[in-house]
């Protein structure tokens, strides 16, 4: 008298509805995963190439910035490290990595 019947539901029909509804879940994943590729992880390989770029064109002569913060022409280039003059006579040994920059020429006077 107090208590309403329960009926169990019909199960729905399996197939088509059924993955449109998987598709409608993932839908959000598979977006935000694309804005995050355009938004950071594309720049940031770009970055990383140009980057590369510039220590590979890397020339004795030329005024650069470290990621210390030292400016200084490169006097001698290895492999895995450059050589960069900051006063007369007082040379740095840095790692190639670390030259964030090259300077136009004639930015850095003695």
């Amino acid at each position: 008298m107090f208590i309403s019947n329960a009926y169990a539901q019909a199960a729905p029909a399996g197939g088509a509805e059924s993955m449109l509804g998987s598709m409608g879940q993932m839908l959000p994943l598979v977006l935000m995963f694309v804005v995050l590729y355009f938004i950071m992880i594309r720049p940031q390989m770009k970055r990383q190439k140009e980057h590369k770029a510039m220590l590979e064109a890397l020339a004795k002569g030329d005024e650069v910035v470290t990621s210390g913060g030292m400016i200084g022409r490169v006097s001698k280039l290895g492999e895995t490290f450059v050589h960069v003059e900051v006063a007369n006579g007082v040379e740095l040994q840095v790692q190639r990595s670390a030259v964030v920059q090259v300077l136009p020429k004639g930015t850095y006077g003695k």
